[in-house]
């Protein structure tokens, strides 16, 4: 096939791809009507989750990269649900940090990102209606957990509606053209600590300068000749950087978990995850009695973390993360058993369980 043939099937394959869009859009207006009678929730992480493993069978053997058709969908599921309602989505701020880059990567484009200066106003402004959904970040490979996000669950009604799991990538950014150029680098501490081997053998004479996010070091890099920062690409794309050198991370398995926190709780998938919060009788073996309807029931504990109650001095809550869904029977057996156990009880959230991005 010639050149101008090759594009031309091409721009009649682009045509019946805008059509089949199109009619799709019509159907996803016609749900929207359904849902709004039935006064269901626009955001369906069920359902977006079943839809995103699907496209591996829908691919088959198919050259299009994986990666790429996920992106595709999701901002095809992005604009669906801005076509049903503009959602509003608040954020641990800045605007270009993991946490930014986390919320587009669930969200999409479509919707209205809000950055807020701390982890508490996340949860106020989904609690009063002001945004629809928030996200914060819970845990990180090598730093451990974000305590203040599992503090703030002992007081909010806000259920966990998804997660999302990001590899975090750290990235040399720069307005100037090469490293030889860099007089000095900004970043938070935990990307300067988590990039101490390359900084060490590639600027070692350059000062090291901690800020307080990523996102204001891209800033200052912009600001600030002969200077970089060390953040993520989406910092780049916002403030007009180059990247000089990228994954200058000294761990390539360095993965961030982030929340979604909402007012409702997602259905079951088959692939979920139920996080809840405990308070123990203060006995001896108590923890001991609390893992065991877990093991009775064949149940997968993936995460065990203790905080401060803040209501008696050396009580404490518990926060356990397991595979399974809140309406799986087994799930039920276990919280059944949990409860004349525990002087408070409660399901944060069951939803599906995220793959790395």
């Amino acid at each position: 096939m010639s050149l101008d043939k090759a594009r031309q099937a091409i721009d009649k394959i682009d045509e019946k791809i805008v059509e089949l869009l199109n009619r799709r859009a019509c159907r996803v207006l016609e749900i929207s009507r359904q849902k709004e009678r039935a006064q269901i929730p626009v955001f369906a992480p069920d359902r977006e989750s079943k839809l995103l493993a699907r496209l591996k069978t829908l691919r088959r053997e198919g050259p299009f990269p994986m990666a790429a058709l996920r992106a595709i969908y999701r901002e095809i599921i992005s604009a669906s649900i801005s076509l049903q309602a503009g959602l509003k989505i608040v954020y641990f701020g800045p605007e270009g940090t993991f946490t930014h880059q986390a919320a587009k990567e669930q969200f999409g484009a479509s919707a209205q990102y809000l950055p807020v200066s701390s982890i508490a106003d996340v949860f106020r402004e989904v609690e009063r209606g002001r945004a629809d959904y928030g996200v914060v970040p819970v845990e990180n490979s090598t730093e451990g957990v974000v305590n203040h996000t599992l503090d703030m669950f002992a007081d909010s009604a806000l259920n966990i509606c998804s997660e999302i799991s990001l590899q975090v990538e750290e990235n040399l950014l720069s307005r100037e053209n090469g490293i030889a150029d860099i007089k000095k680098v900004y970043s938070h501490p935990q990307p300067l600590a988590q990039c101490r081997l390359w900084l060490d053998g590639n600027l070692p004479e350059v000062e090291k300068v901690e800020v307080s996010s990523t996102a204001k070091a891209a800033q200052m890099a912009f600001r600030n000749p002969g200077t970089a920062a060390i953040a993520s690409r989406l910092a780049a794309q916002i403030h007009g950087l180059q990247i000089l050198a990228q994954g200058i991370e000294d761990t390539s398995d360095n993965v961030t978990r982030f929340l979604v926190l909402g007012r409702h709780m997602s259905g079951p998938t088959g692939r979920d995850k139920t996080s809840i919060m405990l308070a123990i009788r203060d006995s001896v073996g108590a923890l001991h009695k609390i893992l065991k309807p877990f093991s009775q029931q064949r149940i997968n504990l993936t995460s065990i973390e203790s905080r401060p109650s803040r209501e008696r001095a050396w009580n404490y809550l518990f926060f356990i993360d397991c595979h399974g869904h809140v309406t799986e029977p087994k799930i039920k057996r276990m919280l059944a058993a949990l409860k004349p156990l525990t002087s408070n009880l409660k399901v944060l959230g069951s939803y599906p369980r995220s793959e790395e991005k």
